[in-house]
């Protein structure tokens, strides 16, 4: 038998403010992990340079104690790298609250629904959600979607209280909404100009597409969301890569992302598709074989002809795109006007700032428009 068991008396208030500390370090590190691509040991020195300057800690709590926290909460783990050093590395965790703090900062001033995965449409019949509409009987309603107390008050009206008699024209149906499910492509510029003009356009992108990402798999988990960035190619990348995602020394090749944006969207299966694509510029490179195709002056005519070629494709299959554009030069709004316009989709000309607010409305927007 295990008797009394004692330990030091930490006061509560003492442990709710090394809480409090832990929770505004961490949200700092967050933001300063993703301006450093997933470098952990970087953002921790940059936050120690924060704390010199700011005073971030005090004698109860330092930065060497944020640390351990880190390593015993299960956001960062120790690896060991190619030279056999320990090297500090983000957790699943990590990332995950990276995903998590982008999207309370962009879409965190919306307000909770009972909805649990699928969009609202204006749609009613066969469904998933009851609402307050009532009709008859069709073949294939099912049992509890009648309306019993209205059904019996049917059936005393119909056929009086003495021979209570419930028929098929007595049935009341609660209706249903149906709820659609959508299929969205993220195409991400990380061309050399998303971080010239000394402006960083490449860390608000990561944050839109880390707060998108997240709102998907957990407010709509039966949508499907794929991320490929473009730059001389295209490829995919997973959501957790996310955080690690630079720019290169590339140029702008569009069309290779539209490419295989398509291409993954003729994989689902189901009606609602559509391509988000956040660019600084316009197209200036193609790939003709193994050779690149290059033109950083102006609008080149063969670049913007295979471009628009794939906007008119992408309408003809019933993808809209929606071009976030994040620069106002005006012959680069003339290009994404005349892409609009070919494909039937929305433009926005947005500041860094406003990204995310007009994503997610066009996100929402689309959800209720588009299902067939």
């Amino acid at each position: 038998m295990l008797g009394y068991r004692f330990s030091e008396f930490v006061p509560q208030e003492q442990e709710e403010g090394k809480k409090a500390k832990f929770d505004q370090l961490l949200d700092i590190f967050n933001q300063l992990v993703t301006m450093t691509s997933g470098d952990v040991s970087e953002a921790l020195a940059w936050l120690t340079q924060l704390d010199k300057q700011y005073n971030l800690t005090d004698d109860s709590y330092g930065i060497a104690d944020f640390i351990e926290d880190l390593k015993e909460k299960g956001y960062i783990r120790e690896e060991k790298d190619e030279n056999g050093q320990q090297s500090q590395i983000l957790s699943a965790k990590g990332e995950q609250s990276i995903r998590k703090q982008s999207l309370d900062e962009i879409f965190g001033k919306l307000k909770k629904t009972g909805n649990s995965g699928n969009h609202r449409t204006p749609y009613q019949g066969t469904g998933d959600e009851m609402n307050t509409d009532r009709r008859e009987f069709q073949f294939g309603d099912s049992l509890e979607q009648i309306a019993m107390t209205e059904s019996i008050r049917n059936a005393q009206i119909n056929n009086g209280f003495e021979n209570f008699m419930l028929t098929e024209n007595d049935l009341e149906i609660m209706d249903k909404e149906y709820k659609a499910q959508t299929s969205t492509v993220l195409m991400i510029d990380i061309s050399h100009s998303m971080i010239l003009y000394g402006e960083d356009r490449i860390t608000p992108a990561k944050k839109v597409a880390m707060a998108l990402s997240e709102l998907i798999m957990t407010k709509y988990p039966k949508d499907t969301l794929d991320v490929i960035v473009f730059g001389n190619d295209a490829w995919q990348i997973q959501v957790k890569d996310l955080p690690y995602l630079e720019v290169g020394p590339y140029h702008t090749n569009t069309v290779a992302g539209l490419e295989l944006a398509m291409d993954l969207l003729r994989r689902r299966k189901n009606k609602n598709k559509q391509i988000f694509m956040i660019t600084d510029g316009k197209p200036t490179c193609l790939k003709e074989g193994i050779r690149y195709y290059k033109n950083s002056f102006g609008l080149d005519k063969k670049i913007l002809n295979k471009t628009l070629t794939l906007a008119a494709q992408c309408r003809r299959l019933k993808i809209p795109v929606t071009t976030f554009m994040i620069a106002r030069d005006q012959y680069l709004k003339e290009f994404v006007q005349e892409f609009t316009k070919t494909n039937n989709g929305r433009a926005y000309y947005s500041s860094l700032k406003g990204l995310g607010e007009f994503i997610f409305e066009d996100y929402q927007r689309n959800r209720r428009k588009d299902v067939r």
